[in-house]
């Protein structure tokens, strides 16, 4: 059987925010590149920027009344664009969907082309309940519905986690023989330890200093890190890369929550890539403290930069960082013991540095998006198969 072409839906191509979703579909695409024909549609403007040509779609054309609830848009937006994305004719032999912003075009190209569907979550809808700030009671049920009628019309399902699956298979009555556990990847090569410091230098950074990167959100835990930050010692700065806040609320609490710290440092914004693996190669710590997190990409970032890493032992996290190997892990929600962890760290330079060793060599190990986008094309070949057994296809 000749190796399947793919079009890809995604919202972000390529990542404008920092999350392991965008990242996850621009890594991927350009690996499968290598292999078959990738086509990616994604949601405007920044589509022609990725590894791999793409068509963005954007809500253009349509004309909401001046009295629409704004967060009532930040789902009717996406869902025009699904339509929109989804009026295109698919010539390739595959759809792959990912997040909820996609999954009901993918429904749709599936339906309307007879296309086999594949759906990869990176989370799952009605493990966030914080999204209900962000889009509204309403908005969050039309959210989940969307993830919904993706995953149940999809001839098979990407977990990014094994912890992913089983949560899964808990929330949305999908059989367990159409779900994959696929991880996420890195490229080693992009993510490497540099001596260089003129970042640092710039931004007036001193070491010793803990990294934390994510997004402005209740899951990813920066309230929990700003609680922990004055049990940390005085001279070790929290330095905070963070931006797209699920609600500008949200986003002014944890503003002036920091402003208040002496010790924290706060990025509200996008760092560039190459001032971002600086910040990762000189952190003495790298901190994950997050509530919910089916995988954490982010933390093979930090790994493959060679940095020792505490983060919360939930979700998929513990299928990345081998504690007290690669990192330690901690109680969720628990500022105290994300605090002794990082001391602990602090306190045997040797020790850190063993386990920033032990990272790299586990990211190069088993998690390059080589392997990833083998097992992936493995499950299109399945998926194309299923999908002309039940449908004649």
């Amino acid at each position: 059987m000749p190796i399947p072409s793919v079009t890809i839906f995604t919202r972000e191509y390529p990542p404008d925010i920092y999350g392991g979703a965008g990242i996850h579909v621009r890594e991927l695409a350009a690996a499968l590149h290598r292999f078959t024909t990738v086509e990616v549609r994604c949601f405007g403007p920044h589509g022609p920027e990725g590894p791999v040509a793409a068509c963005a779609f954007s809500p253009a054309g349509k004309a909401w009344p001046e009295e629409a609830d704004p967060r009532a848009l930040k789902v009717l937006d996406p869902l025009f664009v699904d339509l929109r994305m989804a009026s295109v004719p698919v010539r390739t032999d595959v759809v792959h969907c990912h997040t909820w912003y996609t999954t009901f075009a993918g429904f749709l190209a599936g339906t309307l082309y007879r296309k086999p569907l594949v759906v990869t979550l990176h989370s799952l809808e009605p493990l966030r309940p914080w999204k209900e700030e962000q889009l509204g009671p309403g908005g969050y049920r039309l959210s989940t519905w969307m993830e919904k009628i993706g995953i149940l019309s999809a001839d098979l399902v990407i977990a990014v986690s094994g912890a992913m699956r089983e949560d899964l298979l808990q929330v949305y009555p999908v059989p367990a023989e159409k779900v994959r556990v696929v991880h996420n990847g890195i490229d080693p090569e992009r993510f490497r330890a540099t001596d260089e410091k003129d970042a640092l230098r710039r931004r007036g950074i001193e070491e010793p200093y803990l990294l934390f990167v994510g997004r402005i959100s209740r899951q990813k835990g920066i309230d929990v890190l700003l609680a922990a930050a004055p049990l940390l010692p005085p001279e070790v700065t929290v330095v905070i890369c963070a931006g797209a806040a699920d609600t500008e609320e949200l986003a002014a609490a944890m503003r002036t929550r920091a402003g208040k710290l002496p010790n924290v440092r706060w990025l509200e914004e996008t760092v560039p890539h190459g001032e971002l693996v600086q910040l990762y190669s000189h952190a003495a710590v790298f901190v994950c403290p997050s509530r919910y997190e089916p995988f954490g990409l982010i933390n093979l970032e930090a790994m493959a930069c060679g940095r020792p890493v505490v983060a919360s032992n939930i979700g998929g996290i513990p299928e990345v960082v081998a504690d007290g190997i690669t990192g330690l892990l901690v109680p969720p929600e628990d500022p105290g013991a994300l605090a002794a962890a990082v001391r602990r760290i602090l306190a045997d330079p040797g020790k850190a540095a063993g386990m920033g060793a032990a990272g790299r060599r586990r990211v190069e190990e088993e998690f390059t998006w080589e392997k990833v986008a083998r097992k992936t094309l493995e499950v299109y070949a399945e998926a194309v198969e299923i999908h002309r057994r039940v449908n004649g296809d």
